[in-house]
């Protein structure tokens, strides 16, 4: 399975716009346009999910730098989460004590 990040979307880009332009490619498992939580709007990056490595990294050799929706997509291999990354709750103060 290769985990593709899609940043600089534009806004306006949807599944239905980006999923296409993977599936020249080979077989699209899943694609996750990441939105704000509280207003839902596109947080300008998504993640492309292939099946088959050899057509997932086809995809990255070919699409980064494509434009799409009026903008440059940069494409490559999701990287892994770092650990503790996201939100603590604590609103990004750290306390000195």
């Amino acid at each position: 399975m290769k985990n593709i990040f899609v940043g600089n979307l534009s806004f306006a880009s949807t599944e239905h716009s980006l999923r296409p332009l993977f599936e020249q490619f080979g077989s699209v498992d899943r694609v996750n346009i990441v939105t704000d939580r509280d207003s839902g709007q596109s947080r300008g990056f998504a993640f492309v999910e292939m099946s088959n490595d050899e057509e997932g990294n086809a995809a990255i050799a070919s699409l980064n730098g494509r434009d799409l929706d009026g903008r440059t997509l940069t494409v490559n291999e999701a990287r892994p989460k770092a650990e503790g990354a996201g939100r603590s709750g604590g609103g990004g103060r750290r306390s000195r004590w």
